[in-house]
């Protein structure tokens, strides 16, 4: 298959330039100025063609939980969403904590054939944080790393065995920070606003504390960790604080915590309801200046699909998560891009390159020779993000009536059209 997309203009890591670009057996064959027209034309007239989108935390619920999402619903909210690969997390029913199951996950995301679907396997046997998983085991099986995510591993012991080992097999733990007993039931964050609305809250100590913990057990082995899902000012702290003495931890937020404050939990939607909480103004504008100056390296969705049985209840009762695979991008490229001072070389890096890098994954750059694995958008395009049409079978997210720029045109996966706006 040969085609060229002619009259875009393409985020390279150095900045923005218009090219044409000639893809041919799923690699970029040529990038050029006035190429030739060999074989189809993709008009990319307007628009900007970025580097593959990668998002390297996602819950794509399958196996177990295909109410809320499989992995076909979810692969096609990914593409949908301009992400040529995601990476999901292993809690679902079994846990992805065996080689089994992550070569379950392998196979299905191949019969599905739309984004790249890397697993991620658990650290400990049923993420319960007693005894570790079969890591190397998950590893040679296609594990591209191993996480506990939605319970932080509270014995520090199996924590160092489990960095360690999975040092051993080149990959990395990506480590959900909260400490348990601080947490101790909350599901807001504890502040005014779990007082006006007499929801139990959860200290930013119990993020921070584990934050702390996974980076003095990175700098004593001298072994790299990833912390998931910032939430905290002082988490950006002490992840810049560490960063600078040259310790080897990468870190990421979310959409949500650089739009939204816990104000938005005074209506009760459970929509709100995410682990770690949406917190205060100065977080919110410390998670911006954080993926800014790159102490939070990338942006991830932690796309957590429920059905509206899960939702549609009491705040305390409903389940964690936003569905976010579909509006990452827009809300990423108006917040900070559109509204801010984020160059579309640096949403690219912390999108795409940032990820690839991170875990070792093929992408995340535009080169001649590279895969081509392409996100054409429409950054001129605004819409109202409305849930109810989401691809995904998650309609959970607090963004319902947020007017964004930046529409997904197409998304190409080793040189195949595997999403198209028209």
């Amino acid at each position: 298959m040969k085609y060229v997309i002619k009259n875009g203009s393409v985020v390279f890591s150095d900045g923005v330039r218009p090219c044409d670009i000639l893809v041919e057996d799923g690699k970029i064959a040529k990038i050029g100025e006035n190429l030739p027209a060999e074989g189809e034309v993709i008009d990319a007239e307007g628009l900007h063609i970025f580097p593959g989108l990668i998002d390297m935390h996602v819950h794509l619920r399958e196996p177990g939980y295909e109410g809320k999402e499989d992995i076909e619903s979810g692969s096609k909210a990914a593409v949908a969403g301009g992400f040529t690969q995601v990476c999901c997390m292993p809690n679902t029913n079994p846990v992805n904590d065996n080689a089994v199951v992550t070569t379950y996950i392998k196979y299905r995301a191949e019969k599905v054939n739309l984004c790249k679907v890397n697993p991620i396997g658990s650290i400990t046997k049923g993420e319960k944080g007693e005894e570790l998983a079969e890591i190397g085991k998950m590893a040679a099986a296609g594990a591209v790393a191993i996480s506990d995510d939605g319970r932080s591993v509270m014995d520090s012991k199996i924590m160092r065995l489990a960095m360690e080992y999975a040092n051993d097999f080149n990959i990395k733990c990506l480590c959900h920070c909260e400490d348990e007993n601080l947490v101790d039931g909350g599901v807001v964050n504890e502040g005014l606003n779990s007082t006006i609305t007499g929801l139990k809250g959860s200290l930013r100590a119990a993020e921070d504390i584990m934050i702390a913990r996974e980076i003095a057990l990175s700098e004593s082995l001298d072994i790299p960790v990833h912390i998931c899902h910032v939430s905290t000012y002082s988490g950006v702290e002490i992840i810049r604080s560490a960063k600078a003495r040259g310790v080897k931890v990468t870190a990421e937020s979310c959409p949500h915590y650089f739009w939204l404050t816990d104000d938005v939990i005074r209506d009760f939607d459970t929509n709100t309801k995410v682990n770690p909480p949406i917190r205060e103004e100065k977080d919110r504008q410390a998670i911006i200046a954080g993926l800014m100056d790159g102490t939070l390296d990338c942006i991830v969705t932690d796309h957590a699909p429920h059905g509206k049985k899960d939702k549609q209840v009491e705040y305390s009762l409903a389940a964690f998560g936003i569905s976010g695979i579909e509006t990452s991008f827009s809300l990423s490229y108006t917040k900070l891009v559109k509204e801010g001072e984020m160059t579309l070389s640096q949403l690219a890096e912390r999108m795409s390159a940032a990820p690839a890098r991170i875990l070792g994954l093929e992408g995340g750059k535009i080169e001649e020779g590279g895969v081509a694995d392409l996100t054409i958008a429409d950054l001129a395009a605004k819409y109202v993000i409305d849930g109810e049409k989401f691809v995904s079978k998650g309609k959970n997210t607090p963004f319902n009536g947020t007017e964004v720029y930046g529409r997904v045109a197409y998304t190409i996966v080793d040189g195949d059209i595997k999403y198209s706006a028209k």
